[in-house]
């Protein structure tokens, strides 16, 4: 068994980019609880998508109200540790994202036990404004609960960023400081087959995993730490090649939500290459930096596409024990390696 190490050294400084998808976030959790209970890292940036934003947000949220210093250290690990418990709790409360599509047209249609039969035909037919026209998201009122965004806005370190998908033109939106509200973040999560687009100043957004999945830029170029690990939950590779109609659908989603990140990463290593061999200056534009990686490897690439709007206690639980279990390997393979050498390596053709 692992046995966290008591801190003796000053802690490392990290930055960490966070993947979204679904509630496979809760294996993010997992990662971050085991990191929070290590100690010895700080970290300079969390940037995250979708659910790696809610992620982002309740790490960041143990550093309000503790100033910086050594003697706050244990503080705000274990008031981050329990506010993204109580995210993640909340989540579970709130049910599966079908669940939430169900009882919406339950409260639309109001019928009985006929009328589920009625919400699954109509539902391919009917856009989210008329499913849902009172904008119905209980997950607004959960973080409005635990989240004080007005002090995530005057919050110099870590700094945060979430990311949403601008609709009209495609690009990534990256929200930080004062722009990062609550709005921002229903945004970064607004699937746009469940939920209504999300405007903000008249602008429309969809969830950030489609454009910027968790965003690395930012971290690159507005923070210090040339360190950035990434906590990957959308499976890189498959070793065995889909057939059916849903594995062929399943894997073609996994893609899409990869694609923005795996250019981030090869973008880096491409600038890394440069500046080693000396056709590049480093300077405040270009700096070398070291990726590193913690994914949920088979686990992950075993669970159906389905469980990732399956919020159910069991499987919030499992993906949790999974991440920290993931999170204690890395540290015991890799955690001399932070501030030395990069550990990611990406898969060639």
């Amino acid at each position: 068994m692992y046995t966290f190490p008591t801190p003796a050294e000053p802690p490392k400084r990290l930055s960490l980019a966070l993947q979204g998808g679904g509630a496979h976030g809760a294996f993010t959790w997992g990662v971050l609880d085991a990191l929070l209970e290590d100690g010895r890292f700080d970290f300079d940036g969390i940037s995250g998508a979708s659910a790696g934003a809610l992620n982002a947000i309740a790490l960041a949220q143990g550093y309000l109200g503790h100033p910086p210093g050594d003697g706050e250290r244990q503080a705000i690990r274990a008031s981050a540790r329990q506010t993204l418990r109580q995210i993640w709790e909340g989540v579970v409360s709130l049910g599966s994202v079908g669940a939430l599509t169900q009882s919406v047209m339950h409260m639309m249609l109001n019928t009985g036990m006929g009328g589920h039969m009625l919400q699954s035909a109509m539902a391919p037919w009917m856009s989210p404004a008329q499913m849902n026209p009172m904008d119905i998201n209980p997950l607004r009122k959960l973080l409005a609960a635990h989240i004080d965004f007005e002090g995530l806005a005057r919050l110099h370190s870590p700094r945060v960023f979430v990311s949403a998908t601008h609709v009209r033109t495609g690009l990534a939106k990256v929200f930080s400081g004062r722009q990062l509200d609550l709005q921002a973040v229903m945004a970064s999560t607004c699937l746009p087959m469940v939920f209504r687009t999300v405007e903000i100043d008249g602008e429309p957004f969809w969830d950030g995993g489609y454009s910027s999945n968790p965003p690395l830029v930012p971290l690159i170029k507005q923070c210090d730490a040339q360190d950035i690990l990434v906590v990957q939950i959308n499976p890189l590779q498959r070793h065995e090649t889909p057939h059916s109609q849903q594995d062929i659908l399943d894997r073609v989603n996994e893609l899409t939500f990869n694609a923005s990140l795996l250019d981030q990463m090869r973008n880096v290593e491409f600038i890394n290459h440069l500046i080693e061999r000396g056709r590049m200056q480093e300077g405040e534009d270009y700096r070398r930096i070291r990726l590193h990686r913690i994914d949920g490897g088979q686990g992950l690439e075993d669970l159906p596409a389905s469980s990732k709007v399956a919020a159910d206690g069991d499987m919030i639980e499992r993906l949790f024990n999974m991440g920290q279990d993931a999170a204690k390997h890395w540290l015991k393979r890799h955690f001399d390696d932070v501030g030395v050498r990069a550990t990611l390596r990406l898969p060639k053709p």
